[in-house]
């Protein structure tokens, strides 16, 4: 049963749940987690899981989660996670923490794209469906938000070193957020009295004493100047030690660096650098768009006029063909699970296996000896196979791998120094990318 997994998406933008309440552990599991399901299917609607896993994956049913909860369980608690198989992407994973720890159910809760929640209603449901999970499961803080947003708030730790943030938690005001869920402790130290005079679109204190607070009424459009605005009043009123234009100010600076930035890649490395581009965290990927598009590929130096060659210094010129194709054999054998396209010697292939070596971060995740011994021969065989097959290349064989050239029009062009350079650092991977040499060699062998 095949899942939308957040990993194999583009990386938009996404609202975010972070949630952790207390739940009593003496009682069936059953009868506990009762009332969060049945808010969650009376208002996910359009979002709604339809996959439970826990050891294997199920159609969502109320049987279903209770088999996972169990299967999963272990001595401190369980887990289970609950997907779609459909368009908007949900990644949704409830967790019950049992004695001797706190007993707590924490859920981290990720819906994509954010653009789904442009609508009011949708919004008010999300809304809904959290004010009811924490009136029946207290919690010391709640918040939902734009992922790309909260990633720039430095959240969780907030500037904090990691075992302060684990020990304290969110102990005081650091941010507020769309939505948030101020436990009674929280309230406290603000002041009740102050915490319900918050200027923001819906402020509710809750039965167990815990204040809901919601800035504005669609997340989508969190950057928005007047959302922003709405933001900074609440955070300056609940935080009044701080400076309500610096504040204001902080969350402009957020929006400028979230705002979109149209692609103006080198034509020749567009195909490859949208997909760099996609695997981006989304509140890094306007700055690196614009990296991108700032950043030129080396004009490619591994080549001789044909009228210099070296020429075939082997015995066998048969024999050394025969290598090649077996050195290029050997990087099908090592990709062709992940990367099928080198089941043919395509310049797309080439495009394809650039980016399979640049997500794994290839170079640097291998033992250098391997890298050297098998990948940079079967790399470069296999990039000369490219320029044999589909430019007309010749091969020109020499006892030295590093000398062996690929003849194509005017030029002749050494596939195993590119190899070699490109297996340096997965910035080589692009200032050195097979995809590039082969565009310049195809604009080359007239």
């Amino acid at each position: 049963m095949r899942v939308l997994e957040f990993k194999d998406l583009k990386a938009d933008d996404s609202l975010r749940l972070t949630f952790a309440g207390t739940f009593d552990p003496q009682a069936a599991w059953e009868r506990e987690l009762e009332p969060f399901l049945q808010v969650l299917e009376e208002h996910a609607d359009a979002w709604m899981p339809d996959v439970v896993e826990g050891k294997r994956r199920r159609r969502y049913t109320r049987a279903a989660i209770w088999k996972a909860l169990e299967e999963k369980r272990h001595e401190s608690g369980t887990s289970i996670g609950l997907y779609r198989t459909k368009w908007p992407a949900l990644d949704l994973w409830p967790r019950l923490t049992l004695p001797p720890l706190p007993p707590k159910l924490t859920l981290l809760l990720r819906v994509q794209p954010l653009s789904f929640f442009a609508d009011a209603e949708r919004c008010r449901h999300f809304v809904e469906l959290v004010r009811a999970w924490a009136a029946r499961y207290p919690v010391t803080h709640a918040a939902a938000h734009s992922i790309a947003d909260m990633a720039l708030t430095g959240a969780p730790d907030f500037g904090r070193d990691d075992k302060v943030s684990r020990r304290d938690g969110f102990d005081k005001i650091y941010e507020v957020f769309w939505l948030n869920v101020f436990g009674p402790k929280l309230v406290e130290s603000v002041g009740r009295e102050r915490m319900l005079s918050t200027p923001a679109w819906r402020v509710e204190e809750l039965p167990n004493g815990s204040v809901l607070l919601v800035t504005w009424p669609t997340v989508a459009d969190f950057a928005t100047q007047e959302a922003r605005l709405a933001q900074a009043r609440a955070h300056a009123h609940l935080r009044p030690d701080l400076d309500f234009d610096t504040v204001l100010r902080t969350l402009h600076e957020r929006s400028a660096l979230l705002a979109p930035v149209e692609p103006r890649f080198h034509p020749d490395m567009a195909s490859l650098l949208s997909r760099v581009v996609d695997r981006t965290a989304s509140h890094e990927r306007p700055r690196r768009i614009a990296e991108l598009n700032a950043w030129q590929p080396p004009e490619p130096d591994e080549w001789r006029p044909a009228d210099s060659a070296l020429p075939p210094d082997v015995d066998d010129r048969q024999r050394a063909l025969e290598h090649y194709s077996t050195l290029a054999e050997h990087l099908v054998a090592l990709l062709h699970t992940q990367v099928p396209s080198v089941f043919e010697p395509t310049p797309d292939s080439l495009t394809d296996a650039d980016f399979y070596f640049w997500r794994e971060e290839f170079p640097t995740s291998r033992l250098r000896e391997a890298i050297e011994e098998r990948a940079v021969p079967a790399i470069g065989a296999w990039l000369g196979e490219v320029l044999v097959h589909n430019l007309g290349g010749r091969w020109i064989p020499r006892q030295n791998l590093m000398e062996t050239q690929v003849l194509v029009g005017t030029r002749v062009w050494f596939p195993f120094v590119r190899a070699q350079r490109y297996m340096r650092s997965r910035q080589a991977l692009l200032d050195y990318s097979l995809t590039y040499l082969y565009r310049v060699a195809e604009r080359h062998r007239g």
